[in-house]
């Protein structure tokens, strides 16, 4: 547990990267693998992740990031997206997968397909996609803890123009907007923030707890 902690301490939102050093194909398969394992409402994954290693398409998404120079520094950026094809073939499509997987019948997967796909027609689409946001998030949160076990410097961005963004990667075609960005690589050794001590409230006024201290 020690070691948890010390890596989380170690991390912080990086202002400044090497741009010179690249991180290994083998870090990046690592979180594209501890993307798709992401924990997400109904397993129903309607979260997509963008890999942008080029750096004149990350110079030019800087424009797009209120001019966080950190998208063009870092060894590659990571795009958040939701998918905007949650409908009733999409949600048929996983249950299909559930029963090709894990061999499950028909007869038992059918209530709780029908049920959600019920669901998902009763509501409206920025509620659906409301949902898939709050998906999102939980990726970045997940791969925030991933890059800071495996020594991967990160910028979590929310700062971001997903219209643009999603303009120049031309994602509207593959059902996709982008939500957050993540810029990934290894922090420069004159990033003054690299030192800085973090700020967090005292446990006790961010956390409760309720114990039974029945004996």
């Amino acid at each position: 547990m020690d070691s948890i902690i010390h890596d989380l301490q170690w991390r912080y939102a990086v202002k400044k990267f090497d741009g010179e050093k690249l991180l290994p194909p083998k870090k990046i398969e690592l979180l594209k693998e501890a993307f798709n394992l992401t924990a997400t409402s109904y397993g129903l994954q309607p979260i997509s992740l963008v890999i942008v290693q080029d750096k004149a398409l990350q110079q030019k998404l800087v424009a797009h990031s209120f001019g966080q120079q950190q998208v063009a520094q870092a060894s590659h950026l990571l795009i958040f997206c939701i998918r905007t094809d949650v409908d009733s073939d999409y949600i048929t499509r996983y249950f299909d997968k559930v029963g090709e997987i894990r061999g499950t019948q028909e007869e038992v997967l059918a209530p709780f397909k029908n049920e959600l796909i019920h669901n998902f027609q009763e509501k409206k689409a920025e509620d659906i996609n409301r949902w898939a946001i709050n998906q999102a998030y939980l990726a970045m949160g997940n791969l925030l803890t991933v890059c800071a076990i495996e020594k991967i410097d990160a910028c979590p961005m929310e700062g971001i123009q997903p219209n643009a963004y999603d303009h120049v990667l031309g994602l509207s075609g593959k059902n996709l907007q982008s939500v957050l960005a993540m810029p990934i690589g290894h922090r420069a050794l004159d990033d003054m923030f690299a030192d800085f001590k973090k700020v967090r409230k005292p446990m006790e006024e961010s956390i409760i707890e309720f114990k039974d201290l029945t004996p």
